[in-house]
């Protein structure tokens, strides 16, 4: 049997290891806190990132990179801005590599198979990506994702067993851009709704959001080689829908508050756990640039991180001249 681990120890990589573990499978979690590695092992709980999972005892922890390393795959699962790092403190990496962050690394501008590919040059790459909240997963609630294979159906033979459980189903696709661009481009989506929801503009407002925002992403995914089926399943538009609708995705209650007045730099300097799409939105307007693909929402979500009123940004995206609804326009 292959062995398996993740790494990272947040509260979507205590969910992996808890649905990795149902099937009674022994699962290795790296963490670097010490405390929380002796927590996971001692009390089976984490009670920092994921209080409300009591752990299954074939999880164990471990701080040593060098343990994870030898397994024969990684679900990894570190913060998409340290994932380069972390990779790269590795002696070697597992035969697979499993991207489970969502994210485009800032200042680089690059997504997160690429920094895998550079960093593990032998392991082969798959992103899994879909509308996935952490502590229903840990619960082992019905759960869909795309598991999209760089390496073809031929990983995808080796990594389905390993992954699908009951309650847990992978969708098989090769189109890695794709899944990708899905989970990034909607966390910045998300905080656009959650200021929709902070400011009380209400649900014909939220749903327009969605349907534009995706719009947006469409565009930039297909600029980048995205393929429009795949930003249209489980990793873009089921994931957009979910993370757009409730106050359980940190994007989205980052986006709330934000509406409801409060400053930027003060919810970002306090929040333990990291609101992705506060990261990727800087880095997807300078890309999106580039590629000459318009995204008003996105760019409305950087303006507020910077600290615009959200009343006049609103009323900005208003304002935009009258357009028809298909085309590249925005």
């Amino acid at each position: 049997m292959s062995s398996v681990g993740v790494l990272g120890a947040g509260a979507w990589g205590t969910a992996l290891a808890q649905m990795l573990a149902s099937d009674g499978r022994a699962v290795k979690i790296w963490a670097r806190e010490e405390e929380l590695v002796d927590e996971i092992n001692s009390a089976h709980t984490n009670s920092l990132y994921l209080p409300s999972a009591s752990l299954n005892e074939r999880i164990t922890a471990t701080s040593d990179l060098a343990e994870m390393a030898a397994l024969d795959a990684l679900l990894v699962v570190t913060p998409a801005q340290h994932m380069g790092s972390v990779l790269a403190a590795m002696p070697s990496h597992p035969s697979d590599l499993v991207l489970c962050s969502k994210g485009i690394e800032a200042g680089s501008g690059r997504l997160m198979n690429h920094v895998a590919k550079e960093t593990a040059p032998d392991s082969a790459i798959a992103v899994l990506s879909g509308p996935t909240f952490a502590h229903e997963v840990a619960a082992g609630l019905p759960t869909a994702v795309t598991l999209a294979c760089g390496g073809g159906a031929e990983q995808w033979d080796r990594l389905s067993p390993l992954i699908a459980r009951p309650a847990f189903r992978p969708y098989y696709s090769d189109d890695v851009v794709g899944a990708e661009i899905g989970g990034a481009v909607k966390n910045v989506l998300a905080i656009a709704c959650g200021v929709v929801d902070g400011l009380g503009l209400g649900q014909n407002a939220r749903a327009a959001l969605i349907a534009r925002g995706y719009a947006e992403m469409l565009r930039f995914g297909e600029a980048l080689g995205a393929r429009a089926e795949t930003l249209a399943g489980l990793c873009g538009l089921g994931d957009l829908v979910l993370t757009c609708s409730s106050t359980s995705s940190r994007n989205f209650s980052l986006g709330k508050a934000l509406g409801e007045g409060e400053s930027a730099d003060t919810l970002m300097s306090d929040r333990r756990t990291v609101a992705e799409g506060a990261h990727t939105a800087p880095v997807l307007v300078e890309l999106a640039a580039r590629q000459g693909v318009a995204m008003p929402i996105v760019t409305a979500v950087y303006d507020l991180l910077k600290g615009d009123e959200p009343k006049s940004v609103v009323e900005g995206i208003l304002a935009r001249p009258l357009k028809a609804e298909q085309g590249d326009a925005g």
